[in-house]
């Protein structure tokens, strides 16, 4: 068994998080949630870190699912307290202020799918495979599955997966919309990083307020969702990187965002 369930390394302005179970398939146990909420924490703490790349250890899994083995034994209570337990983590990522991108580099499957839905962003390997097999156990999604899925790819395709079970393949992923790009898998990391490098360099202000506008308009009406994205615009204009951007754009030069 791996001694530490999440590797954290960074690249410059990109922290790279990696599940590092991957004699389990990198497979979700508790102390695995606790240590990925620990470091996604400390990535919002940490301002040299701009942009945040979250995979799974081997060649085989970004995360093959929930740890079954500890999921056997629980009662019904512990199983809502391990659901909340994985929704936290899902919900913590999917309002982190910095971009958090996916490199999908085997099996989503299950809590992995459900992990990668809960990025912003997801780029997948041309031999990578994602589904919601839960309902092969007798179980169903328990990390937000059902509720992502559905914003993500629509009604059928959620129900599709959900009721069957049965995985699909990248291209099928991207079709859906459930992943944002599929690249081969000899360059799925290099383009992981040259996207996630483009996000670091951006704005961090401008690339938060996206972030917040998304979020808060996906969970409302759309005079809400205007509203809230012009005073975000507006609040914009108090940034020393719009006023940099702007600069830099009508003096042809490239410019140096920092985040003030």
């Amino acid at each position: 068994m791996s001694e530490t369930p999440v590797l954290i390394a960074d690249r410059g302005a990109v922290r790279l998080i990696t599940v590092n179970r991957p004699d389990k398939l990198n497979a979700l146990n508790a102390q695995t949630l606790d240590a990925l909420l620990a470091a996604f924490e400390a990535a919002e703490a940490a301002p040299e870190v701009r942009c945040i790349v979250l995979t799974g250890a081997g060649a085989k899994a970004f995360v093959a699912g929930a740890d079954i083995s500890q999921m056997n034994a629980l009662t019904p209570v512990q199983g809502r307290d391990f659901s909340l337990r994985g929704q936290k983590l899902m919900r913590r990522i999917e309002k982190m202020p910095k971009p958090v991108v996916g490199m999908i580099n085997g099996f989503a499957l299950g809590g992995g799918l459900e992990l990668a839905m809960a990025c912003h962003l997801r780029i997948a390997a041309d031999s990578a495979k994602v589904g919601q097999p839960e309902i092969n156990l007798g179980l169903i999604p328990g990390f937000g599955g059902t509720q992502r899925l559905l914003r993500l790819a629509g009604r059928a395709a959620t129900l599709e997966l959900c009721l069957a079970g049965a995985p699909i393949d990248a291209a099928r992923a991207r079709e859906l919309g459930i992943v944002n790009r599929v690249v081969a898998a000899a360059e799925l990391e290099a383009e992981t990083m040259k996207l996630a490098e483009q996000l670091a360099a951006s704005a961090p202000l401008a690339l938060r307020g996206v972030l917040d506008c998304v979020n808060v308009g996906g969970e409302c009406g759309i005079e809400e969702g205007l509203e809230y994205e012009t005073a975000q615009f507006g609040l914009m204009f108090s940034t020393a990187d719009m006023r940099e951007g702007t600069a830099a754009f009508l003096e042809r030069r490239k410019p140096s965002f920092s985040g003030q």
